[in-house]
């Protein structure tokens, strides 16, 4: 009679030995792709808030070059469009200001406006913080207006 030996290993894998194996390789791959979905979790957040802050640059550009058009247009009048950060804008540079603090939450503004010869130097400084506690960004607008002639 021919009967199976079952108390030996087969072709040599020792018996018993292999319990667990599957059920471990299992944790170690769930382990691995959470660790791997948190970190496209965080990449994408980043991105995000690299997005919202381009936008708000994107915003102060185009809101100091809606101001220098202005300005330009209105050349026999540029001291009235000067303001400090902290001060009242004249009536004409009013609208402009209400529009740009609504397109960029919490921003201080400054226009500085200085004569020179054949021409007028004007300083846009727009500076925001997109969130409490984060870093502030500023930007800056250098352009000249020919004097009225």
């Amino acid at each position: 009679m021919n009967k199976l030996n079952t108390t030996r290993p087969q072709a040599g894998l020792p018996a018993r030995r292999q319990h667990g194996v599957a059920m471990l390789e299992a944790i170690i791959a769930i382990l691995v792709l959470g660790i791997g979905l948190l970190g496209t979790v965080g990449m994408q957040a980043r991105a995000y808030s690299a997005l919202s802050d381009a936008g708000m640059r994107a915003e102060a550009t185009i809101a100091g070059d809606t101001l220098l058009g202005i300005m330009s247009n209105d050349a026999s009048n540029l001291g009235s469009y000067a303001v400090a950060e902290s001060g009242a804008a004249s009536a004409v540079l009013a609208p402009w200001m209400t529009e740009t603090k609504a397109r960029i939450p919490n921003a201080a503004v400054s226009v500085t406006v200085t004569p020179e010869t054949g021409r007028t130097r004007v300083d846009i400084t727009i500076r925001w913080t997109r969130k409490t506690g984060g870093a502030e960004n500023r930007h800056q607008l250098t352009s000249y207006v020919a004097n009225a002639s």
